[in-house]
């Protein structure tokens, strides 16, 4: 590799908090687990931390998806005798993963992702569908937690739900603030997620599946009664073996695909 780049101030506005813990880092190239021949796509690469380790494993083959583009010139000079690491400038929740597959392997994902936008970046990657075949992100704990959650606790949510839904979550460890510079104020998770080969539970109708679910969770105190009223009557939830009164966190992912291919069924016939 090249001499390092200049030292980048880390900007506020695109939540950038750069790893720096060398045993962090082994622990997360491990996790990952990359070998010659993968199609890697890293998020932020930043200053390159995590990235050097990556292209050396993957045998020199990364893509990386960069927005600042102050840190561009520097992952240049720093992987510039690297023939196949190739560097889209852009922004990840507007980049067409699928585009980017194309006819070859499916992607696997990895990146430190700047907490603003780590739950919409995640929507984004998983309506990519079979263009990824993994995915490992540093998040925000709390965020880790609500993804890996189960049904009947307080982190089971909507995000639960739709990442569940079609992947499996596995919550690996956790990173202390103290492993970035600057220190962020809160504690950071590696999380895992591998889509689905075949969805356990598939709805008949994925957007009205998650559109059942947003407004099921719109007041997560209020019953099922409450919170569905109007798009399904009371009688339809116990007729589906659902006890209206139930709250939305006690709900299974199988339970809301099963009110929701019930509407599809309905807006079928009618």
């Amino acid at each position: 590799m090249a001499s390092r780049p200049p030292v980048h101030r880390a900007r506020k506005r695109f939540g950038q908090n750069f790893l720096r813990d060398p045993g962090i880092i082994s622990r997360i190239v491990r996790a990952i687990a990359p070998r010659p021949g993968d199609r890697l796509v890293e998020i932020g690469p930043g200053q390159g931390a995590l990235t050097e380790p990556l292209v050396e494993a993957a045998d020199g083959r990364l893509e990386v998806i960069e927005l600042d583009r102050d840190l561009i010139p520097g992952l240049r000079v720093q992987f510039f005798n690297v023939p196949d690491f190739i560097i889209h400038e852009g922004d990840a929740l507007k980049f067409d993963f699928r585009a980017l597959r194309g006819e070859g392997e499916p992607l696997r994902v990895v990146g430190n992702l700047p907490y603003n936008i780590s739950t919409p970046l995640i929507s984004h990657l998983l309506e990519a569908g079979d263009a990824i075949a993994d995915m490992h992100f540093m998040l925000q704990k709390e965020v880790v937690e609500r993804l890996a959650a189960e049904p009947g606790g307080p982190d089971w949510g909507r995000l639960s739900v739709m990442a569940q839904y079609r992947c499996r979550v596995d919550a690996l460890f956790t990173v202390p603030p103290e492993a970035f510079v600057p220190r962020p104020k809160v504690e950071s998770a590696i999380v895992r997620l591998t889509p689905h080969s075949r969805l356990p539970h598939p709805a008949n109708d994925e957007t009205l599946l998650f559109h059942v679910v947003r407004q099921a969770f719109g007041q997560r105190r209020k019953t099922l009664r409450n919170n569905l009223k109007g798009r399904i009557e009371a009688d339809a939830l116990a007729a589906l073996g659902i006890e209206p009164s139930r709250r939305p966190q006690t709900l299974t992912i199988e339970e809301f695909v099963r009110i929701a291919n019930h509407l599809s069924a309905l807006e079928a016939t009618s």
